[in-house]
């Protein structure tokens, strides 16, 4: 089985953790990491912008980041949210185990 560590940013807090409750109720990923206040810089309509904003870090199973990611579009403030698929190549037994079974009956 394939996983992966999902990367998104929101607005604040609030907003990241209101996705994340979504996306565990609906079994899209396994856990989330919520990083307040981190500063991103980035390229916006022509020009270099700079926003206060959270960092989540999600687990998932390969095969459900297509649904995730449209699913983050739906619920996210962002025109183009950040929705960015990192593989795991390794990771402990007993954590993979507890992926497997937290995420085993989405298909």
């Amino acid at each position: 089985m394939s996983y992966v560590i999902v990367l998104m940013t929101a607005s604040n807090k609030q907003e990241a953790v209101s996705i994340v409750r979504t996306l565990l109720e609906e079994k899209l990923i396994a856990c989330a990491n919520v990083f307040d206040s981190v500063t991103s810089l980035f390229w916006w309509q022509n020009k270099i912008d700079q926003e206060n904003e959270a960092l989540v870090l999600m687990k998932s199973k390969q095969s459900l980041f297509e649904k995730l990611s449209k699913r983050v579009k739906e619920l996210h403030s962002y025109d183009v949210p950040e929705v960015l698929a990192i593989p795991v190549v390794d990771g402990s037994s007993d954590y993979l185990d507890w992926l497997k079974e937290s995420l085993g009956s989405v298909k």
